[in-house]
């Protein structure tokens, strides 16, 4: 019998970078026509342009979307992991 664990938690972003959660809504990543997956690694050429990003759900409800490298600048030294721009 094979048992998912999600790649946000065996990367450690859940849990280190953020808590783990229950998603509520549906959500779809596209570079281009590529589909990105949680703990999918795209080269940068594919990540020059911004990705097209759908959530389910009703018009009226708000959402909040975070978008964080637990590696950067690099793994031995992730001084820019919760580097927020807003």
């Amino acid at each position: 019998m094979t048992t998912y664990v999600d790649p946000l938690v065996v990367g450690r972003v859940i849990g280190d970078v953020i808590d783990l959660f229950v998603p509520m809504v549906t959500m779809s990543v596209n570079f281009g026509s590529r589909h990105i997956n949680n703990g999918c690694e795209i080269p940068p050429s594919l990540a020059a342009n911004p990705p097209t990003v759908n959530i389910s759900g009703r018009c009226f409800n708000l959402f909040t979307l975070v978008m964080t490298d637990p590696d950067a600048p690099s793994p031995s030294e992730p001084t820019l992991r919760y580097n927020l721009m807003v």
